[in-house]
């Protein structure tokens, strides 16, 4: 009796880790990150249409920062899930070969990991040229508002009051800025 309580709280404290695991919250980096970015989207949108963007009025940059260190995060693990899955086909089409090119040492033992490690980087980089695209928008939508505020408004307000216009325009821009990545560029403009 006193041996297999002694092993069910072993298990108990186990699984407290693993659940704990699963509903991290955003890592210091992935915070500094947000806060990065979060500078750089606020000095491109000036601070009245920021505050539009993310509702918060003087709380708008901890929003900002909350959401986007939350999406930060899902991009690494959707980065690493994906390059754990990109690493196993290439080594099942040529084993030998894959170990060659990522393994090192003499048995090259490590080279999933090493693998699953460069193509990680490699994605996050990806989804990080969409964070750069919503800076870019930014600016672009900022320069299309101070040339005439009503007609921005017009254009790209959805609800009632037109105060979603700001946001609606950097989304789209920003949109067209990560096709034209997909597109190897061939488009120039962001209006």
């Amino acid at each position: 009796m006193k041996k297999s309580l002694t092993t069910l709280a072993a298990l108990a404290a186990l699984a407290v880790p693993a659940i704990a695991i699963a509903d991290d919250p955003p890592s210091q980096e992935n915070k500094q990150n947000a806060q990065k970015f979060c500078r750089d989207l606020r000095e491109a949108s000036g601070k009245e249409n920021f505050r539009a963007m993310f509702g918060g009025g003087k709380n708008a940059f901890g929003k900002c920062v909350s959401q986007n260190a939350k999406k930060d995060q899902a991009q690494e693990e959707r980065a690493h899930t994906n390059a754990a899955k990109e690493c196993k086909a290439e080594r099942e089409a040529d084993a030998a070969a894959f170990a060659e090119k990522y393994g090192e040492g003499k048995n090259h033992k490590n080279a999933y990991g090493k693998c699953v490690s460069q193509h990680a980087k490699a994605n996050k980089a990806e989804e990080d040229k969409t964070d750069a695209n919503d800076v870019k928008a930014a600016k672009a939508c900022k320069t299309e508002k101070a040339a005439d505020k009503d007609a921005f408004a017009a254009k790209y307000g959805t609800n009632g009051n037109k105060r979603n216009a700001f946001g609606k325009c950097v989304s789209q821009n920003s949109k067209k800025l990560d096709d034209q990545d997909d597109d190897g560029g061939s488009e120039t403009s962001t209006s």
